[in-house]
């Protein structure tokens, strides 16, 4: 990791900031970790002045939606991988979820997650498991694991099935003003399914996983934050009725925000050529109609947040059937990637509408000072060549994780530079 400059000035890039509405060329000057100014003409000296001419500038992305494996799976990622992985593909804040082991569900183990996370090139924001080793029975202390740093709850990884302890998180994390990321989830419909249910399953022969699955979770969730008042945040969506019950959340004016995975907007169950574990994910790679209805959605604002679901395994555990395989799929290396190639490059949407999806919006969710490049906010930082295509090669991941069906996809918008409150911690 290079050493903080306390000038560094960025020449004549395509700046594009949503939450100034910028999309031009110029420079930016960071200093002492911050933006220090935006303009067509900086003068004075800085330190270190880098061409970033035909290049595009953004605000550090933030993923919402990460799995970092540490404690307790270390072989599948650490810490210092995954973080390395999020600063190779242009994020500078990831929250990682808590199913680790042991599970983050106390104010000390969000302490050492913190502590374990201090010396990673990237912000490391956790997220507090709802009940006490997400076991859905009984709350974790959720005010002591906000004021240890905790920034959100989740029982990701599965639901909280039990639907009265689940309205007391709600209330618990309402009263504390903290938001709640809600994997949605039914247990007992997935009935031992592994991949979408659809033609594609029944031609490998495998038990498939219904859209219902996922639909009557979103609409109990949806139901519980308006009862309890509750900011409630959807992860993974990808259904099409997921979309809808969000849009209806939305125009009753609840609090409900939601995001999509990149594998979800850009991959079909109809393009799964194997029966493999490096397409079993959870939720599952859906249908074509999904797929459309969820491009949509995140083109009218319907779905404001694009997460990973970053989900590293060992090559092994995925190198067999997807009866056997775990769930799960990386992401940090490719989200922008697979984001404009898919949503920018087809059309769907704008670079800033992407970039918002990306770093904006993810901060306004959180409601951290971050996702902007005004002067005066930390200088986290993003460079990328959106005009050269390169192929994906898992080979070449920071990610202990090579899990992803994208590996040789033809993309464009690699990431050249990554800042940390001014640091330089990656560099193409």
């Amino acid at each position: 990791m290079e050493e903080i400059h306390l000038k560094t000035l960025l020449v004549g890039g395509r700046v594009v900031d949503p939450s100034q509405g910028l999309d031009e060329q110029m420079d930016v000057l960071i200093e002492d970790g911050k933006i220090k100014a935006l303009g067509t003409e900086i003068t004075g000296e800085a330190e270190n002045t880098i061409n970033v001419q035909g290049k595009v500038v953004m605000p550090g992305f933030i993923d919402l939606h990460v799995h970092l494996r540490e404690p307790g799976f270390e072989y599948k990622e650490t810490i210092a991988t995954g973080s390395q992985a999020a600063a190779r593909g242009g994020v500078t804040t990831i929250c990682p979820m808590p199913n680790t082991k042991p599970v983050i569900d106390s104010p000390e183990r969000v302490k050492d997650l913190l502590e374990r996370a201090k010396d990673a090139p990237v912000h490391v924001l956790p997220i507090g498991a709802v009940t006490l080793g997400q076991e859905g029975k009984e709350l974790a202390d959720i005010a002591g694991m906000k004021e240890a740093g905790a920034v959100a709850l989740s029982e990701d990884g599965k639901s909280v099935m039990d639907t009265l302890v689940f309205r007391h998180g709600l209330q618990e994390a309402a009263a504390q003003d903290i938001p709640m990321f809600s994997h949605c989830e039914d247990k007992a419909l997935v009935d031992g399914g592994v991949m979408n249910a659809g033609d594609k399953a029944k031609e490998l022969g495998l038990p498939g996983i219904t859209n219902a699955v996922e639909d009557v979770i979103v609409a109990r969730d949806i139901l519980m934050a308006k009862e309890t008042g509750c900011r409630l945040h959807l992860c993974h969506c990808s259904t099409a009725d997921s979309t809808v019950l969000v849009e209806m959340a939305k125009k009753q004016g609840l609090p409900v925000t939601a995001e999509v995975c990149p594998h979800h907007f850009t991959m079909s169950d109809d393009e799964i050529t194997e029966d493999h574990g490096r397409f079993k994910m959870n939720p599952p790679l859906r249908s074509r109609v999904d797929v459309e209805v969820l491009k949509k959605a995140l083109a009218d604002n319907v779905m404001e947040v694009i997460s990973t679901d970053h989900a590293p395994h060992g090559a092994e555990e995925k190198d067999q059937s997807m009866r056997k395989a775990p769930f799960g799929i990386v992401g940090l290396e490719t989200s922008f990637a697979l984001s404009y190639t898919e949503l920018v490059k087809g059309g769907v949407m704008s670079l800033s509408d992407l970039v918002a999806k990306m770093s904006t919006n993810p901060a306004k969710v959180l409601r951290i000072p971050k996702g902007n490049l005004r002067p005066g906010s930390a200088a986290d930082v993003v460079v990328a060549d959106i005009d050269t295509e390169y192929h994906i090669d898992s080979s070449t991941f920071a990610s202990k994780g090579k899990n992803t069906p994208f590996d040789g996809k033809a993309v464009y918008g690699q990431i050249e530079k990554t800042f940390v409150d001014g640091r330089l911690v990656y560099e193409k």
